[in-house]
């Protein structure tokens, strides 16, 4: 008995070990090295992040140390390529130092003061591989600084101006699309939005908000929250499109939010491009669209969207002047960037920076001016044909319209025998109608109003609504009305007073 348990013991033994063996191949290693391929920082006005690209996940430890000011990130399994330096400080951070700290990759940030940390670990998306990143929010008790305050203006009785927020598209880590030639979107967008709001503050009655200064990113989300805190008037993104596979699509565009209904595939295709700027700051919007369009459009976003049409619309035209367009109508997308309720937003795709000849011209500091002044001009006329109230641009209207400023009622002459009154905020297309008045010193007293033709109006229908004559109508507007009578949408027309 006890001769035949020996070698069955033995036979069990050799199974378990063969059975562990095996076990010890299939079973992946418990601490696999992830290393740290590349380190990035970015400066901005609120913030500073730093990126750390990894050859995969890691598990990481992040602290703070005070006196002085540090955050500390330890990697558990993580190692330096052999070509990772510590990068010179930005923003926040004074210094950064790396090595190794009980066997593991340790990164010190000096910082120049306090900070409110935040980490997150990015999986591939994109060119980006898998990738660890540090927010240094600043501490600050005080609310964002506006550097104009139009409740100033109004309180003191000046017509504030109108507010444009102009927001570079991409931005730091996130370059967005890439020329043939290497030109990069985020720099060209940034070039043009500088230019855009140069324009804007050149110009009586207008003033521009940037979301973005220098090379940094700013979440999709916060871009149009800078422009509400502000108060904006209207959000313009600036953008360069791009195609898959370097095609030969050139031309501008200009692009409204459109939450649901029919798109072009070139508007999801685009959509799907912009909108994943999200995964650049660690979260995707793309999941909450259902429960946010459903509260955008019972808020005042069907408002916002008509006037962003009406404002694209101007745009185009002015772009269609100086270049090709790659779309000769507004279309629409789901961007996430154009989701503000309440501020008429619009995205202006300049170029193809993928098309070559496109690249070439967002490379040209003169075109690129001409782009930004050709937008400028989209939405000065905008503006000047629908002013919102208590602007400078609604001042100059009820001057031209010899309106006082504080009823908007026409200023007739003394032996005046009858006047139609109408409210301060009426519409532009609102007749405003004065019998036997006697004509003022001013030079544009023949003029009683302004109206934009929409879609489907005729010049004997215009004629018509505002009780005049076709041919005082032709008269006043000798230069815009063809012999053949025809009008086109977008068309500004001055109405003579009879």
């Amino acid at each position: 008995m006890r001769g035949t348990i020996r070698p069955l013991l033995s036979v069990m033994v050799w199974i378990c070990g063969a059975l562990a063996c095996l076990a010890a191949v299939a079973a992946p290693p418990a601490t696999a090295n992830s290393k740290v391929t590349a380190v990035r920082i970015w400066g901005g006005p609120d913030s500073t992040r730093v990126i750390f690209e990894l050859s995969g996940p890691v598990d990481y430890a992040l602290f703070q140390l005070a006196k002085p000011d540090r955050v500390v990130l330890d990697l558990d399994n993580g190692a330096f390529g052999k070509n990772v330096v510590a990068q010179p400080g930005k923003g926040v951070v004074k210094d950064m130092r790396i090595g190794h700290y009980q066997g593991k990759a340790r990164v010190v940030l000096d910082l120049d003061g306090p900070a409110h940390p935040k980490s997150f670990l990015l999986t591939p998306a994109g060119q980006y591989g898998y990738r660890l990143v540090v927010d240094l929010g600043t501490p600050s008790d005080k609310p964002s600084k506006i550097v104009r305050t139009i409740d100033d203006d109004v309180a003191q009785g000046k017509p504030r101006p109108v507010v444009i927020a102009v927001d570079a598209g991409h931005g730091g880590d996130d370059p967005g699309a890439r020329g043939q030639g290497g030109t990069l979107e985020k720099n060209v967008t940034l070039e043009i939005a500088k230019d855009l709001a140069k324009l804007i503050d050149a110009q009586p009655g207008m003033q521009a908000v940037l979301t973005r200064k220098g090379d940094y990113f700013v979440p999709l989300e916060k871009r149009f929250q800078i422009a509400r805190e502000h108060k904006a008037d209207l959000f313009v993104s600036i953008h360069a499109n791009s195609c898959p596979d370097y095609c030969d699509a050139r031309g501008a565009s200009v692009w409204v939010l459109s939450t649901h209904g029919k798109q072009s595939e070139a508007g999801r295709w685009l959509a799907k491009s912009e909108n994943a700027s999200d995964l650049i700051g660690g979260v995707s919007l793309d999941d909450k669209g259902h429960m946010l369009a459903s509260v955008l459009l019972d808020l005042s976003q069907g408002a916002s969207m008509h006037a962003a049409h009406e404002v694209g619309g101007d745009i185009l035209t002015a772009l269609g002047k100086i270049g090709p367009l790659y779309r000769n109508t507004v279309q629409g997308a789901n961007f996430v960037v154009l989701r503000s309720p309440d501020v008429p937003s619009i995205l202006v795709e300049t170029a193809f920076i993928s098309n070559r000849a496109d690249e070439r011209r967002l490379g040209s500091s003169k075109d690129r001016e001409q782009l930004a002044q050709a937008v400028l001009t989209g939405v000065r006329q905008y503006f000047e044909t629908t002013p919102p109230p208590g602007t400078w641009f609604a001042q100059q209207r009820n001057k031209r319209l010899n309106l006082t400023p504080d009823t908007g009622t026409r200023i007739a002459a003394a032996d005046s025998k009858t006047s139609t009154v109408a409210p301060p905020d009426a519409p532009v297309s609102a007749p405003i109608v004065v019998a036997s008045a006697k004509k003022a010193a001013r030079g544009d007293n023949d003029v009683q109003d302004m109206h934009k033709v929409t879609r489907g109006e005729t010049l004997s229908g215009i004629a018509q609504q505002y009780g005049v004559s076709m041919s005082a109508l032709r008269s006043l507007n000798s230069g815009k009305i063809p012999s053949s009578g025809m009008v086109q949408t977008g068309q500004v027309l001055l109405i003579p007073s009879s």
